[in-house]
């Protein structure tokens, strides 16, 4: 062989500024040439080699975003916070199939009962479940990134919750266009809703993210079952007094909530403070 690159040429092909078609010829010679590949080792400077290979193993070490985190990201939010609202547990596929299926069957019935009690029940606890079951060590898989992550913990809760209840609070109201024939009754499920989700949040320091929104969850069929024992055509939640006690109940429990905020920061193994305390 009688031609080698060029001393300069190999050199930028080593920093990776040789343009083609030197370029071209330079890939094809050194497939074929062990002197010029001795060179071209020598002309590469080690650092630069080093932090290449690093950059490379960055990248292939990245996981990859989903749909659902590329369509956040799209929205305009940040990417860590993108990542953190794909990975809420609630709201993978399987979760969602459930809730769906739990919802149909369930206005498949009201319409064969004619009892729209049984669905106004139900409602206001899906939402109630979808924040528990979003955070906290003992629920979540991804518990451990996300107590690390450059969040405080009150402000990833209140990002999970907002997601997990647009998710349920729309699933919820498609289910009420199913119930045409119940008029402003079938809405009446909201301020239950907001009021149970608004309560556990502000148990939550107090009881841990299990035990809070199971409390809340047992004195709301509790609730209905007192209020089922006096035969009134419609049970006392989803009256108009009510509805009223339902928004008293989320207004102060948004205040409390808002004032006990800084008891929210997680801890990777007891997921919250004893006693709230920081």
């Amino acid at each position: 062989m009688t031609w080698h690159v060029a001393e300069e040429d190999l050199r930028a092909y080593a920093r990776g500024e040789l343009a083609a078609p030197l370029l071209w010829s330079a890939d094809t010679h050194l497939t074929g040439c062990a002197q010029c590949r001795t060179r071209l080792a020598s002309a590469v400077d080690p650092v630069a080699l080093d932090a290449g290979w690093q950059r490379l193993d960055a990248e292939l070490d990245a996981p990859r975003p989903g749909v659902v985190e590329r369509l956040l990201v799209r929205l305009g939010l940040a990417d860590h916070t993108a990542r953190l609202l794909a990975a809420t547990p609630v709201l993978r596929r399987s979760w969602l199939l459930s809730v769906v299926s739990l919802l149909v069957m369930t206005v498949l019935m009201v319409h064969l009962a004619d009892r729209p009690a049984l669905f106004l029940a139900l409602a206001p606890l899906l939402p109630l479940a979808g924040v528990a079951l979003s955070y906290g060590p003992a629920v979540d898989p991804t518990y451990e990134m996300a107590a690390v992550a450059p969040l405080h913990g009150f402000r990833l809760l209140m990002i999970r919750t907002v997601a997990v209840l647009t998710a349920g609070l729309a699933f919820n109201g498609l289910a009420t266009l199913a119930l045409p024939a119940y008029g402003l009754l079938a809405l009446t499920w909201l301020l239950p809703a907001l009021a149970l989700t608004a309560t556990g949040l502000v148990l939550t320091p107090r009881l841990g993210p299990v035990l809070a929104p199971t409390v809340v969850g047992g004195a709301w069929l509790t609730l209905l079952a007192v209020a089922q024992t006096r035969h009134q055509e419609t049970l006392a939640p989803f009256t108009a007094a009510g509805q009223s006690a339902a928004a008293a109940v989320t207004v102060l429990a948004t205040v409390l909530l808002y004032q006990t905020r800084d008891r929210f920061d997680a801890r990777p193994l007891t997921g919250f403070p004893d006693g709230g305390e920081r």
